[in-house]
């Protein structure tokens, strides 16, 4: 069968559209974001594991700390502020802590509100390789634990309203602000400032604003003359060994990826934290000739702490490093520099979060690898002094912005609806008068 030179011209451009067709179907689907299923199953369960550590952890943690007539109020703190923060992060705080301003100035301090309920985030909506739905979840477990952390210091004398008042103020004017500059693409992130997984956004912020709302607020009635002692130390155990499992989802989980960051983030982690609890514990019996429990917890969840920030970017020596360092220091500011200034940091989050998360900090800038990050430089591995310098700028900054700004709001709220509880209130005992329950 003969082929006219009009259907050889008519075959030959079909097939250049249909190649057309093809190659630009081929690019769309080069383009196009893909979603990893390992990377997004493991953030699903870190983001789970992260969530555990408030609910239950924090809670029977702080909860088993404090006397029995306010383990319901310290209770509720915990399970308050993860309901009050879930919502407040869907409608704002995820858009100020991660999202771009247009300016690119505005842009270095805080995000802009383009997320508002998170309007843009669809089904389909990718963040890497998992969906964004995921890393938005994934990092509100982060927003949720930062402030809760904040009320063992504050333990046995605010006021619930207060406190919620509190949560919900510090959540979008300290917290989402500190995020956006060391993660959000601000200026600390920008000029280099390491910080895998929050020792200064979660870990020092709230341990600042731990240490300024306990100075506000003032001493416990009876701190010195009546027994405070922990009323249920299992409990404790119980909320201290949570942390421990779900920080896991913390620190390895911050790789947001199933990846050989999350390894060795997670080694670092599991090594720090047992240096930290035997260190906190040989101190602990060398002056007081007994090593306690609480001791040996406290000591975990402060090695737990400094290994936040370093833990994706060091090897297992520098991690046990850090968690030997992390067991003695805090001990000391939890013990005796608590006792020697006289403030009432009734939990230690200041001691434990706040020196904890200066001290990885700056031990992340010392012990940071190439090994094991790229974008490590560290002091002692590399010979990159400048590293640190930019690990002081975020410790600093942190510290004061997070200072100040807490006690803006905390003079707020204590001129409006007052802060603390009737003495009455206090000295009966904070489930029955604030909660109407009690522990029998």
């Amino acid at each position: 069968m003969k082929v006219s030179m009009l259907q050889k011209i008519s075959l030959a451009a079909l097939a250049s559209a249909g190649a057309l067709i093809l190659s630009a179907g081929s690019a769309f689907a080069a383009d196009a974001p893909k979603i990893d299923s390992g990377d997004t199953a493991w953030m699903i369960t870190s983001s789970a594991l992260v969530l555990l550590m408030t609910v239950p952890g924090v809670a029977c943690f702080y909860g088993g700390l404090v006397r029995k007539k306010n383990v319901l109020d310290t209770m509720a703190q915990s399970f308050g502020t993860t309901a009050l923060v879930t919502v407040l992060w869907m409608v704002v705080g995820y858009s100020l802590a991660f999202k771009t301003n247009s300016d690119a100035s505005v842009n270095q301090f805080i995000g802009d509100l383009s997320y508002l309920f998170l309007k843009p985030m669809t089904l389909t909506s990718v963040s890497g390789t998992i969906p964004e739905s995921v890393f938005m979840f994934f990092q509100m477990t982060f927003a949720i634990i930062t402030p809760a952390l904040i009320s063992g210091a504050l333990a046995d004398r605010m006021k619930f309203s207060a406190f919620l008042w509190f949560m919900g103020l510090w959540l979008i004017f300290v917290y989402a602000p500190i995020a956006h500059w060391v993660w959000g693409g601000g200026w600390l992130m920008t000029a280099g400032a390491l910080d895998f997984a929050g020792g200064s956004v979660v870990h020092l912020n709230c341990g600042t604003a731990a240490l300024v709302t306990c100075l506000v607020l003032g001493k416990r009635i009876g701190l010195g003359t009546e027994n405070m002692a922990p009323h249920n130390l299992t409990l404790s155990v119980i909320g201290a060994s949570l942390l421990w499992v779900g920080w896991f989802g913390f620190n390895a989980g911050s790789a947001v990826a199933a990846n050989f960051n999350a390894g060795m983030a997670a080694a670092a982690t599991q090594i720090a934290t047992g240096a930290a609890s035997l260190s906190w514990m040989f101190v602990e019996w060398l002056i007081a000739k007994k090593p306690s429990i609480l001791g040996m917890t406290s000591g975990a969840v402060a090695g737990l702490v400094a290994i936040t920030p370093a833990s994706g970017f060091v090897d297992p020596t520098g991690a046990l490093i850090i968690g030997l360092a992390a067991g003695v220091v805090c001990y000391t500011s939890s013990v005796w520099v608590k006792k020697w200034l006289g403030y009432d940091d009734a939990l230690d989050a200041w001691g434990v979060h706040g020196v904890g998360g200066a001290l990885g900090a700056l031990l992340t800038g010392v012990f940071a690898s190439n090994a094991i990050n790229s974008a490590a430089h560290g002091w002692l591995i590399d010979g990159n002094a400048h590293q640190m310098v930019l690990q002081l700028e975020d410790v600093g900054a942190t510290f004061v912005y997070s200072g100040i700004v807490t006690f803006i709001i905390l003079k707020l709220i204590d001129w409006t609806i007052g802060l603390r509880v009737s003495p009455e209130v206090e000295v009966e005992g904070l489930d029955i008068n604030l909660h109407g329950e009690t522990v029998r």
